[in-house]
């Protein structure tokens, strides 16, 4: 499939600190087969600096296709990402976080299966492959694991990550499926749903991971472990739309 743009959706909380950061990354990744990039930056509310960062950056930057959108309230990084895409223009959209723990240089990476006519949907695993993984918590690694291991067994999946931020998917795909969830909750209800579509073809390719501690910044908890598994039995059990 020709892709002429890749829209790239940021959700970001209390980022005024790094946003710079992965947006100099991103700039500096130049696609394969001269796909065009679209940043789609969704500020959920921030209590720190972190829309006055995105706007200092768009003006210095302004050969770049920055599209800068925020809630009035926090609602959740689901429901930032509801917004990212609802309003992405590519043919595909990958997710990035605002943090550092992904590489945008891997972008190309989840790009070729789908230019080579064999994807409509990438997840990049963080299990996957010979790529640098900062070592961190054990049993945040098992609750990922066995979150993955859940989802596969309602989605008749061989998922590696379902937990993944990286996940590159066809634009009218994604933007047809009616999605609900506004936090963290995300994750489990695409896939499953995704699972769901006629003939749909998912692949896996292996990434990176630098990951955060929680001084560091990390927001994800225990909480929204237990959220993840109501949600995979929700979507997955129940099929609920």
């Amino acid at each position: 499939m020709k892709i002429e743009k890749l829209s790239i959706i940021i959700p970001a909380y209390n980022e005024g600190n790094t946003i710079h950061l992965i947006l100099n990354k991103i700039k500096s990744v130049k696609l394969i087969e001269d796909i065009q990039k679209e940043i789609i930056i969704v500020n959920d509310c921030s209590k720190d600096h972190t829309e006055q960062a995105i706007l200092d950056y768009q003006s210095a930057n302004q050969e770049l296709n920055i599209q800068y959108f925020k809630h009035e309230f926090n609602k959740g990084k689901g429901a930032s990402l509801h917004t990212g895409i609802s309003k992405a223009m590519g043919e595909y959209l990958i997710i990035q976080d605002a943090d550092l723990e992904y590489d945008p240089n891997e972008y190309n990476d989840l790009l070729k299966p789908v230019c080579n006519g064999f994807a409509d949907v990438v997840y990049g695993s963080r299990f996957m492959g010979s790529n640098p993984h900062r070592i961190l918590f054990f049993w945040h690694t098992i609750g990922n694991r066995w979150l993955t291991f859940l989802s596969n067994m309602f989605s008749n999946m061989n998922l590696t990550d379902m937990e993944t931020c990286y996940k590159l998917m066809d634009t009218k795909m994604i933007q047809s499926i009616k999605l609900t969830e506004q936090r963290f909750g995300f994750e489990p209800e695409v896939t499953q749903k995704i699972a769901r579509i006629p003939k749909i073809r998912i692949y896996e390719v292996g990434i990176s991971y630098y990951g955060r501690t929680y001084d560091d910044g990390k927001k994800i908890g225990w909480k929204d472990g237990v959220r993840a598994i109501y949600c995979i039995f929700k979507y997955g059990l129940f099929k609920m739309s």
